[in-house]
């Protein structure tokens, strides 16, 4: 096994692993706000930020779709390494991970059913940027208005009809990611927000 696919983890799982949590959740809890993640070296294409992500939430029992250049041999080393996650079609997965044009279409995900709606797929979508500017985000947990830099409007639209069925969203790009859950409106109006990138 090579050395790159044994680095790379969180040095402090209890404590960093603790904190990606919290990150992940705030960022779900408060759609639209960017959050800090960091303490993961994956190997690319995965930036900091996903790989914190994934050692984070995925385990023995989280299956995971590779989409597009993420599923390389270096990607599934480390993760099979790191979390022991089995690597699945998109139909059956709990979490998919690559670049938006390599996940779509999302009619392919598992969206939960009306007896176990929380039986669906998370996408951690690698973004290029991340900023808080662009769709307009209303729902639980923003007041008033938020804004996102997201992908594209039309399929969180059409994902948001399905509630309280549909796919949640992480956006990661270098060490900060932003959440878009299910429960989340999303319009093409854009307000004005202070504007933050991402490492790439």
């Amino acid at each position: 096994m090579q050395a790159n696919t044994l680095s790379g983890g969180f040095t402090d799982p209890a404590t960093q692993s603790a904190h990606a949590f919290r990150s992940v959740m705030e960022a779900m809890a408060r759609p639209g706000t960017l959050q800090d993640i960091e303490g993961a070296a994956p190997p690319a294409p995965v930036s900091p930020a996903m790989g914190a992500v994934l050692l984070t939430l995925c385990d023995t029992e989280t299956p995971i779709y590779l989409a597009g250049d993420m599923d390389c041999d270096a990607v599934r080393a480390w993760l099979s390494f790191h979390t022991g996650a089995p690597f699945v079609g998109p139909a059956h997965c709990m979490f998919a991970v690559g670049k938006w044009g390599a996940l779509v279409p999302l009619a392919v995900y598992p969206i939960g059913t009306s007896e176990y709606p929380d039986r669906s797929a998370t996408l951690i979508v690698e973004c290029d940027a991340l900023v808080t500017s662009g769709a307009t985000l209303t729902g639980p947990g923003i007041k008033d208005h938020a804004a996102l830099s997201l992908p594209e409007v039309d399929a969180f639209q059409a994902n948001r009809t399905l509630f309280p069925l549909g796919l949640d969203f992480i956006f990661t790009c270098g060490e900060r990611l932003a959440a878009l859950p299910r429960s989340t409106e999303v319009s093409r109006s854009s307000v004005p927000a202070r504007a933050h990138a991402g490492a790439s």
